[in-house]
């Protein structure tokens, strides 16, 4: 059977043959307000680097833009600029509120939808909402200043800019006709009553790479000779050699340059005639002189200028090149666009099952799309940014004891899966496991690559830390690259029919420095419970876990579970590797002591001086140890649940063909039952011969569970609350050093600004902690069968096998974002989103959920983790269907 075309330019891809990813959406949707824009003495990102300064001062490190896409260095970057004839400047970048500026942290307002993409890029689509009107910016920014944390976010539809359906729809495609000859289809329509004015501003710009150090040299933007019906822009550039930009019809092009206007921001002389803003000043404020007439520069922009009649279109192409063309829009120009989606659609016919509705096929297209619409350039090297450029002035003292000053060693410069490309527009390293589940449905190589990456020396601390996120590359996220790679590993396997065992190899080799660190760093007392601090959980404890307690420490249910989790997935990797290297037989052995010590401390009935189980409760806690006492936090939180991602089922053949393995393994059960009675048992052999290995034998995981799946406690109509609802009633009060903490419900918005921002754990339901949750129901029922069966919900008489409820709670998520009726539960209240046919299916792939309604709530593009439903979709489907096992 032929390849088809898409997975054609992936293999020519993966074999460097083509080089088809070349060309990406790898621009940022926001490069103000970054740690690696900031230079300031206090650390303050969002007040050194703010909105207003973001059109007129030229970026260090990465570039931002509207629908824009770049090279993988990002030399040369391209995008959209609208101007409405009211704005006080041109949109060229996605507006939010800066994180003090939100009432729950950083938000943006814009409304933009990532709608299609290839892995390869081979075809993409993006439309975003551009209002008539003056754009609000002055009322979002004074609204949600004068609301507090107990309102919700007052967002740019609350404005009623929208009102009249007075606003274009701004579609924008690409199509690939080669590697390096991209295709661009802009159409904006009006959904007003009336005619209205646009100023349509494609616009091809360099990064700036010549300002920091001297004698750099500058590429060049200049006016090619222009046929009939076309405008040129000729890209002369060190790296890629000419380029050209064809722009249909006779645009008038303005040139400038890329650099900052020091004259509007800071008073000072500018260093040349031509700055970041010209074009702004040109357009928005008529000032001709603004830019270039010898037409030359390293931003330029083709201006369109058009008047669009109620309820029209119009029409705008160009091609960017390196290919002379004399009649760039042919009809091979359109032949091409069409070809792309029919090849897009024929691969998505591969990975969506058939049997999926209209309407689940749609929320998976969009969330493939917008997980590979959210890959970035990043950029950062952290000694260069604390020492300061050459050609720049020195920065202050203080940053060299400051934010990441202990990881001189990044040096980042690659094209990275971002949470979100507006809210967290730099990597988290565990958001970027979760981001590898899907994306190993589309594109294995690329997730292989990004979990490579994160461990590469000039990311990983040579101590073995794995860098969290930029705010700080020390803060501690759960160790979940293990579980990542071994998932990403049987996918592709399953899919393409071989293993990649040298990928597997090369994960485990730096996963073993990884390992090393967590167990020589985060466990205080050697006792083998551990102490992770942040763990990703944010505002879900009864104080901040990242700051010193005052001689106290904080023994973690969620952290020392996660270690669990950690030697298993360990353990798992390395009995894959034995199939094939018995050598990895003794490391497996090593990872399954690890897993039964941990176990041991932390389910020990025997001994209350470790157990972080509550005989009386029937539930995990976390415990405060302080002068040698220990007090369990009495808290129905995730971290009680996360416990039971700790499991793994050994395989008959498996053991069998590990005859030292499993010698070892009897061994222990044999000689050290003080170990091996807390854990569930792995003699007795379940469902196909099976072993299993958990932290919570058969009586605890019914316990947890009649908790779990109380819809009084953690389960709603839309999943997993990661606080129970018991806490609305009886909040959880602690007395220390005269403070009173308190923890209750808070199914929305954190009204508790503990850890800042619009960090919330404390109800919402969330998608990572969720699926993994799935997961290890299913890797129960491997073991356990059909036999026991759980209430679910609890106190229903309904009984379910544990398949059955991992069915169930995958299929309550993946219902967030399917039409019931007229209804998306992750719409909430909003009636345009729910029923106007103009916006009721585009679909915004939140950071979490509100606990008991499912709104969607936080970041509204975190396709990265929240993508993680494209997989439930396909393994699980909707009610009534059944789904895949891969």
């Amino acid at each position: 059977m032929a390849m088809k075309a898409e997975a054609q330019r992936l293999a020519e891809s993966r074999e460097r043959r083509v080089h088809w990813k070349r060309w990406g959406p790898y621009l940022s949707e926001r490069a103000w307000g970054t740690v690696r824009e900031d230079y300031s003495a206090d650390g303050d990102a969002w007040r050194y680097f703010p909105f207003d300064m973001a059109r007129s001062r030229a970026y260090r490190w990465n570039e931002d833009g509207l629908a824009g896409i770049c090279d993988r260095h990002q030399h040369i970057c391209f995008a959209l600029a609208l101007w409405n004839g009211q704005d006080p400047f041109l949109k060229e970048r996605l507006f939010g509120l800066s994180g003090p500026q939100g009432n729950h942290g950083e938000d943006v307002k814009d409304y933009y939808f990532y709608l299609d993409s290839t892995p390869t890029h081979s075809y993409m689509k993006y439309l975003y909402k551009y209002p008539q009107a003056a754009f609000p910016y002055a009322r979002l920014v004074d609204e949600n200043a004068r609301r507090g944390r107990d309102s919700g976010e007052f967002e740019l539809l609350d404005t009623g800019v929208f009102d009249g359906d007075r606003y274009f729809d701004v579609f924008v495609e690409y199509a690939k006709a080669g590697p390096s000859d991209t295709l661009v289809r802009i159409r904006i329509e009006n959904r007003g009553p009336d005619a209205a004015p646009l100023h349509v501003l494609p616009t091809i710009w360099f990064r700036n790479r010549w300002s920091w150090t001297p004698g750099s040299s500058r590429p060049s933007l200049s006016r090619g000779a222009s046929g009939a019906g076309v405008a040129t822009i000729v890209v002369d550039e060190e790296l890629y050699g000419r380029q050209f930009l064809y722009c249909e019809g006779s645009p008038a092009l303005l040139f400038t340059e890329n650099d900052t206007n020091a004259e509007r921001l800071f008073g000072t002389p500018n260093t040349g005639r031509y700055v970041k803003d010209g074009i702004d000043d040109c357009v928005v404020r008529g000032v001709a002189s603004a830019v270039n007439p010898a037409e030359r520069g390293t931003k330029a922009a083709a201006h369109y200028q058009t008047v669009i009649p109620p309820a029209g279109s119009v029409l705008l192409q160009l091609r960017l090149t390196d290919t002379e063309h004399g009649t760039p829009f042919d009809q091979a120009f359109a032949d091409v666009f069409g070809q792309r989606l029919a090849e897009a659609d024929d691969f998505y016919a591969d990975i969506i099952p058939a049997d999926r509705s209209e309407d689940a096929r749609l929320v998976m297209r969009q969330a493939f799309a917008g997980l590979l619409w959210s890959k970035q350039y990043y950029h950062y090297d952290v000694r260069t940014w604390l020492n300061g450029d050459p050609a720049q002035p020195a920065p202050p003292e203080e940053r060299k004891r400051g934010r990441n000053h202990g990881w001189p060693q990044l040096n980042n410069a690659d094209i990275i899966s971002m949470p979100d490309k507006w809210e967290y527009p730099w990597y988290a390293a565990w958001d970027l496991a979760f981001h590898t589940i899907p994306m190993s449905l589309v594109d294995a190589d690329f997730a292989k690559d990004q979990l490579i990456l994160l461990q590469r020396e000039w990311y990983m601390h040579p101590n073995g830390q794995l860098p969290a996120y930029e705010w700080n590359f020390s803060d501690v996220n759960p160790p979940v690259h293990a579980w990542a790679a071994l998932r990403v590993f049987r996918i592709d396997r399953r899919l393409n029919g071989r293993g990649d065992y040298v990928f597997l190899e090369r994960v485990f080799h730096k996963l073993l420095l990884n390992f090393t660190w967590w167990v020589n760093r985060q466990d205080a007392e050697g006792n083998n419970i551990f102490e992770g601090g942040f763990l990703g959980l944010d505002n879900i404890g009864v104080f901040d876990r990242n700051r010193p307690l005052g001689g106290r420490h904080l023994e973690q249910s969620d952290g020392t579970s996660w270690m669990a989790m950690f030697t298993l997935n360990m353990l798992a990797i390395a009995l894959e590797l034995a199939s094939r290297d018995p050598s990895y037989e003794d490391i497996a052995t090593k990872f399954l002591e690890h897993f039964l010590y941990i176990a041991h401390a932390m389910t020990s009935r025997g001994d209350r001086s470790l157990c972080l189980w509550n005989e009386e409760d029937h539930f995990f806690y976390d415990a405060l140890v302080s002068d040698g006492e220990r007090v369990q936090l009495r808290i129905r939180s995730m971290v009680g649940l996360i416990p039971l991602f700790a499991v793994e089922t050994l395989e008959p053949e498996v053991l069998a063909g590990l005859d030292g393995f499993r010698r070892r393994l009897e061994w222990f059960f044999e000689n050290r039952p003080d170990l091996t009675e807390n854990v569930a048992s792995t003699r007795a052999t379940g469902t196909g011969q099976r072993r299993l290995l958990s932290l919570v034998d058969a009586d605890r995981l019914r316990d947890i569970l009649s908790v779990m799946l109380d819809e009084a406690e953690f389960l709603s109509p839309h999943g997993i609350r990661s606080l129970s609802r018991v806490h609305r009633d009886h909040p959880f009060r602690l007395q220390l050093d005269g403070t009173q903490h308190t923890v209750d419900y808070e199914p929305a918005e954190s009204t508790n600004s503990l850890f800042g921002g619009n960090s919330n754990w404390r109800g919402p339901v969330w998608f990572p902690v969720n699926y993994l949750l799935i997961e290890s129901i299913q890797k129960l029922h491997w073991y356990y069968g059909d036999e026991p069966t759980f209430e679910c919900p609890a106190g229903s008489g309904c009984k379910l096998t544990l398949w059955e409820i991992a069915v169930e709670l995958s299929q309550r998520l993946s219902a967030l974002f399917l039409r019931s009726g007229d209804r998306r539960p992750v719409f909430g209240t909003n009636e345009r989103f729910q029923t106007d046919p103009h916006w009721r299916d585009l679909i915004l792939f939140y950071e979490y959920f509100h606990g008991d309604t499912g709104e969607g709530l936080g970041a509204s593009h975190q396709t990265g983790w929240t993508a993680v439903v494209a997989k439930l979709l396909q393994q699980t489907g909707e009610p009534e269907t059944g789904g895949s096992d891969v």
